[in-house]
C-alpha cells in the first residue's frame, strides 16, 4: 500500500468516526438522554440510582399528559424527576388520600403498594391547588407536579406548578441496573 493510500484511509477513518460522534451527539441533544434518578421522591415506582433514557421529542411537539413521569429543570443545577397530575386549566384537590381533578375522583394505582404499607395516616395529605399555590387552576403552559413517595417529595406542593418549557422530556425506561430492566407506568 501506498504512502498516499494509507494517509487516504486514515482520513477516510477519521471523517466517518467524527460524523458518527455528530450523530450520536444530536441525537442525545435533540430526541433521548439518560438521567440517573437521585433521591427517594418516586419511590416505589423508581429508585434512587435507577438510569432511565428521557424521550425529549414527545415534548418538543405535543402537551404532556396526566401521569406522565417528567423530568424538568427545578434550578439552574437540579433536574428534578416527577409526575405529571394537573394540566393547564385544571383543579388539583386531594381529599382523604385520594384524587380530585376538577371535582372528578382519579385512581392512582402506582400509589397502591405504597399505601397498603402504611400504619400511620395518609400517603397524601388533604389539600388544594389554591391552598398551596394560590391559584385555583394550574395556569395555562404550565403543569402540577407530584413524586410518588408523597411523603418525602419536593414538588409542585412546595415549588409550585412548572412551566411546560422547563420539561425536559418523558421518562418511562428504567435501563440500569440490568436485574431491574423495566418500563415504568
Amino acid at each position: 500500500m501506498t504512502e498516499k493510500k494509507k494517509r487516504n484511509e486514515f482520513l477516510d477513518w477519521v471523517i466517518a468516526l467524527g460524523i458518527a460522534f455528530l450523530v450520536v451527539g444530536a441525537i442525545r441533544y435533540l430526541f433521548f438522554t439518560p438521567i440517573i434518578v437521585d433521591g427517594e421522591s418516586m419511590m416505589p415506582t423508581l429508585h434512587t440510582q435507577d438510569r432511565m433514557i428521557v424521550n425529549k421529542l414527545g415534548y418538543k411537539i405535543g402537551e404532556p399528559e396526566r401521569f406522565d413521569i417528567v423530568v424538568f429543570h427545578a434550578t439552574e443545577e437540579k433536574d428534578y424527576i416527577k409526575r405529571v397530575i394537573g394540566l393547564p386549566g385544571d383543579h388539583v384537590e386531594y381529599k382523604d388520600d385520594t384524587l380530585y381533578i376538577n371535582g372528578k375522583k382519579y385512581d392512582e394505582p402506582y400509589l397502591d403498594e405504597y399505601k397498603k404499607e402504611l400504619l400511620d395516616g395518609p400517603l397524601t395529605e388533604s389539600f388544594t391547588l389554591e391552598e398551596r399555590t394560590g391559584k385555583t387552576t394550574v395556569p395555562e403552559g404550565e403543569i402540577f407536579v407530584m413524586g410518588d413517595n408523597r411523603r418525602y417529595s419536593k414538588d409542585s406542593r412546595q415549588i409550585g406548578t412548572v412551566p411546560i418549557d422547563e420539561v425536559m422530556g418523558k421518562t418511562s425506561f428504567v435501563f440500569w441496573p440490568l436485574s431491574d430492566l423495566r418500563f415504568v407506568k
